[in-house]
């Protein structure tokens, strides 16, 4: 695997455990049942993407800076 792969395994690894959690989190300060964790986190994941699109590489949903996004390579470079 190459390093650029890695990184972007682990955005995105990193960012859906961190959706997962705030979604539980919600649920337990709201005393919603736990299934109610699901949309929450989807809800969260489709703030990050459209965040990140703003703010990080546009055209992407990325967070990761365009030197090591895969989304930036050109197909030549892979």
């Amino acid at each position: 695997m190459t390093n650029k792969l890695l990184l972007d395994l682990a955005e995105r690894a990193g960012w859906t455990g961190a959706e997962a959690a705030l979604g539980l989190v919600a649920v337990e300060a709201a005393s919603l049942p736990v299934w109610w964790a699901a949309p929450v986190a989807l809800v969260a994941a489709a703030a990050k993407s459209w965040a990140a699109g703003r703010v990080g590489r546009k055209g992407t949903a990325s967070t990761l800076p365009a030197s090591v996004d895969p989304a930036s390579l050109t197909w030549a470079s892979r």
